[in-house]
């Protein structure tokens, strides 16, 4: 919750300054939903505004606030990022910078593995609750099929910090690590967007 005190300000300031600077008019503004996270029942949205002829802000969020079947996957998420399209806005190839920053609370998974030094295999048998932080950059697509309907892929890798309670299992309280920092590195963003643009 700290996290969020914190970096909430900054993003919404980030956005105001970006939707500030520019008069908005046709193709300008651009809303959408990550398909990905709708499969994973992961509520999310996202707003992209154009500033330039090739260069656009975008903030998304997302969250998931219950518990499926015992298995316990909460979080939420705002990942503001800037893209530069090779040819214009909201058409063809982007390159993306992004942060991204939030909390989560994962246990009883039933994953055992390990991927670029993360032991995933831990949301097995135990509760993990704490924040994370990272920076990353992105390469998406995106494709016009009408005036105002766009579907988007995009992929980004990047580092993120995190610090983290273990608890005893999913459900239990008993705290058995506390304050446990760890490095991620690795992909930060996976998206197959619909976009509504306006």
């Amino acid at each position: 919750m700290m996290l969020l005190k914190k970096t909430l300000p900054f993003v919404l300031i980030m956005f105001a300054a970006l939707l500030g600077s520019n008069h908005v008019q046709g193709q300008d503004v651009a809303i959408k939903t990550n398909l990905l996270y709708d499969l994973t029942l992961t509520l999310d949205g996202g707003v992209e505004v154009k500033f330039a002829p090739r260069w656009t802000g975008e903030l998304t969020g997302n969250l998931n606030a219950w518990t499926v079947n015992d298995r316990r996957w909460k979080q939420w998420m705002l990942q503001p990022e800037i893209r530069y399209w090779l040819c214009e806005a909201f058409s063809g190839h982007f390159f993306g910078a992004h942060l991204l920053g939030g909390q989560y609370n994962f246990g009883n998974l039933g994953t055992d593995f390990k991927f670029l030094g993360t032991d995933f295999g831990l949301l097995k048998d135990h509760r993990l609750q704490g924040w994370m932080a990272g920076v990353g950059v992105a390469y998406g697509y995106s494709w016009i099929l009408n005036r105002h309907w766009n579907i988007e892929a995009e992929i980004g890798l990047g580092w993120i910090y995190t610090r983290y309670d273990k608890f005893e299992c999913a459900d239990c309280g008993r705290k058995v690590e506390s304050d446990h920092p760890h490095n991620y590195v690795g992909p930060t963003k996976a998206a197959v967007n619909l976009i509504y643009t306006f």
